[in-house]
Order: structure tokens, then sequence, then C-alpha cells
């Protein structure tokens, strides 16, 4: 049999923690990738393993394909799948070198003329994709899919020539925001947390920080969630929270919540673990392969989150 690095754990034992849930749950749906990043994460295991499951995700031309993000189906690369392996790679400390740089030759090859990214490259026509993703043919910049990975360029210290203009469109596009969607500020927290100019970047996120109160964005109250507006296009009930904007304690975004917010948010978090030892996803199913390939991504995020903030996952 071939070694996995982990002891199996009995189904049956009593009181088992939730990372001893989440681990049967992973090794019972996961795709080899998020295996391998939960035995990095939680189980003492090596980046190699990780990056060696990514690769197959690559393609000829530097970017990533092959449903990495499993709403977009097909083996053609996008820059979310793209966006998805920088984040990988990050979260591993491999986010660099050459590999980084092939990266940024792809980035180039698919930006606006504008110099930032589509949500949805033309070339994903005549693959399956999720309803909620619009494929056109002359795709307009997007921050949701420019500003991840931006920050995390930034954040690896990274320099390339596609970054300059993918950078003053973020800011461009952070700066000018007036009203705007959950999913939309992750995007924006993730430039702002790692570019360079940071008193910017705090006056920005406080900007933006006040945006999400005063429209009401994260739900504060996880027992009276009817209390605050799913953004449109949303599925039913997918309300965000305050850790879905913070991911950590340093985040910019813990400032714009109290610590008794943030502390139901995570009690929330922890009781949305499910039977099977997963978390849900609350965005849109439209297909059973995508569902069950985005949860284990889900789970593994929850118990990092829960970890960064300390609380005991076993």
């Amino acid at each position: 049999m071939a070694e996995t690095g982990a002891s199996p754990l009995p189904s049956s034992s009593p009181a088992r923690t939730p990372l001893a849930r989440a681990e049967q749950f992973v090794w019972l749906t996961a795709r080899v990738l998020e295996q391998r990043r939960f035995a990095y994460h939680f189980l003492d295991g090596g980046a190699d393993p990780v990056e060696t499951a990514l690769s197959a995700y690559r393609n000829a031309d530097e970017g990533y394909g092959h449903a990495l993000e499993p709403d977009l189906r097909g083996p053609v690369s996008q820059p979310l799948h793209t966006g998805h392996a920088l984040r990988v790679l990050d979260s591993i400390g491999r986010c660099g070198g050459q590999r980084v740089e092939r990266v940024c030759r792809y980035l180039t090859a698919v930006s606006t003329p504008d110099g930032a990214l589509p949500a949805v490259h033309p070339a994903q026509r005549g693959y399956p994709a999720a309803p909620f993703v619009p494929i056109v043919d002359d795709p307009p910049s997007d921050l949701l899919a420019t500003g991840p990975v931006v920050g995390l360029l930034h954040r690896n210290q990274v320099w390339h020539a596609w970054l300059f203009r993918a950078t003053d469109f973020c800011w461009q596009a952070v700066e000018s925001l007036e009203k705007s969607h959950p999913y939309e500020v992750h995007a924006a927290v993730a430039f702002l947390e790692s570019v360079p100019d940071r008193p910017r970047a705090r006056a920005a996120a406080d900007r933006l920080g006040r945006l999400v109160r005063e429209h009401r964005l994260a739900t504060l109250d996880p027992e009276r969630p009817n209390d605050y507006p799913v953004s449109a296009g949303y599925a039913p009930g997918e309300h965000h929270y305050p850790h879905d904007f913070a991911h950590t304690p340093d985040s910019l975004a813990r400032t714009w919540f109290t610590d008794e917010e943030m502390s139901r948010s995570l009690d929330f978090l922890t009781s949305e673990q499910t039977e099977d030892g997963g978390w849900p996803i609350r965005w849109r199913q439209w297909a059973p392969s995508t569902a069950m390939e985005s949860r284990p991504i889900v789970t593994i995020e929850a118990l990092r989150t829960l970890r960064a903030y300390g609380r005991s996952i076993g």
C-alpha cells in the first residue's frame, strides 16, 4: 500500500476534534491537490507534493486551467485559475522565482488594454462554466480577478513589468468604489494587504470598511441573517461574515469589526462544520462535481482561519 503520510482515523472514534473530522472528509472527497494541501497545513506534510499536484493544472502558456477553480471547467488557462494557483504557491512559500516569472508572461498575454485581468478570458467559450460567470468576447478589466494576483505578487516581492499598470488599475478601482459586493471587497482587501504604499493602503482600507458597514455587506449577527441583504446575483442565503473579510487577526479588515462581532463570527464558522466533517459552500451550486470539489477547499480555509485566530481545532 502506498504511504500517504497520515494515519487513518477510525470513523467511529468518539468526540473527534474538528481537525480529525475534517481529515476524514478530505480523504473521502478531495482532489489530490487538496489532500496534499491539507497534509501540508495540518499534518506536517511537505511543500514539494503540493507543488507537484498543482503542476498538473499548468498549461504550456504558463497559465493554469483544468478546473483548478471548480466553477470554470475545461482545460484552458484562465486568470481565476492562475490566481488560485498563486494563492496555493504563496501558502507553501513557493510564490517566486522563474516559476512566477513565467506566470507573469501569461498574465501579460491575457490582460486587457489597460493592463489588468478580465474575470474570464473568452477562451472559456465552448467549455462548461457556472451560469453566474458571463463569457463575453471583449471582457473588461476586473478587480475581482486582478486585485488578489497583484497583492500576492507584491507580497512575495515579485517585480515584473506587468505589475505596474495592473497596480495602477487596482488603486483606481479600489479608491473609486462607491458601492460593491462581498467578493469584490475580498479582492480589494487582498490587494491592499500587500501593496507597497502602506499609508495609502490603510486609508483605502478604512474607507472600504466604512462602505462595508454602511451597506451591511457583512452579516454581523449570525443569528439574524435576514437583517442583512444578500447582494444582487448571489444565491439565497449567501451571506458573508466578518471572518470572510478578515481571514487573520493582522488583516487590514480586522479593524472593521469589534471583538464581539469577530467572536460571534468565529463561533458561527466553528458551528458550520457539518456531520460529514466538511464545511458547506454558500454560493450557488450548479453541478454536483463543482460542489464536491469546492467543499474541501472551503474546509481547508475554514480550519486555517480558526487556527489563525487561536481557536482550538484539535
